[in-house]
Formats: structure tokens, C-alpha cells, sequence
């Protein structure tokens, strides 16, 4: 079967919270076939490399099965928070936007 990249939005959505400089992203998958494809393809040192023009401190990585998702939390992505960024909505749903962008190869 022939192999072809997708964006991320294609097969999941995102959830997203933030405290202070630390993002949380939740990446949920819609189908659970999908769950494995982002297991295996969206790591923290993709998705850290990927927020790289933020210059993040950290990446981890939870996995939740039974939600089909992955939950990342990213340190120092917020310019000290809400309150202290002077930066226009860089913080939850336009983060996640970004990263539902990332493409996944699919068969």
C-alpha cells in the first residue's frame, strides 16, 4: 500500500490549556486506527522541534489510550503567560492550530 503524508487535522483535533509559560495540547485522534499512527509519529522531539521558533525549554509527552489522545505539556512556549506576553493570542487555540498542522504519513 502506498504511503502519503497528511496534516494532522486530518485525522484528530486538539484541546488546549496553558499556566503561566507552560502549554498543555491535548491531540485527540477521531478513529482509534489513527491512535497508533500518532503514538508512533508524533513525538516530543518532533513536536518540540516543530514549536522550535518559540524556543520551548521542554516537551512531555502523556499517552491516554483509552481517550485515543496524547497530552503535551510544553515549558516556556508562552512568553511568561496570558498576562505578561505582549504577543496577540499566541497562546491556546492558535498553538494547537499550529500543531495540527504537522503531517502524518498514512497508507
Amino acid at each position: 500500500m502506498k504511503k502519503f503524508s497528511v496534516p494532522l487535522y486530518e485525522i484528530a483535533h486538539a484541546r488546549t490549556g496553558d499556566k503561566g509559560s507552560r502549554s498543555n495540547i491535548s491531540v485527540i485522534a477521531y478513529q482509534q486506527k489513527d491512535f497508533a499512527l500518532l503514538q508512533k509519529q508524533l513525538t516530543e522531539d518532533k513536536v518540540k522541534a516543530h514549536f522550535g521558533f518559540r524556543n520551548p525549554t521542554s516537551v512531555k509527552r502523556y499517552d491516554l489510550p483509552k481517550l485515543m489522545a496524547l497530552n503535551f505539556v510544553i515549558d516556556d512556549l508562552l512568553d511568561g503567560g496570558v498576562n505578561l506576553s505582549l504577543n496577540l493570542d499566541s497562546h491556546g487555540k492558535s498553538l494547537s492550530y499550529w500543531l495540527l498542522s504537522i503531517e502524518i504519513e498514512v497508507e
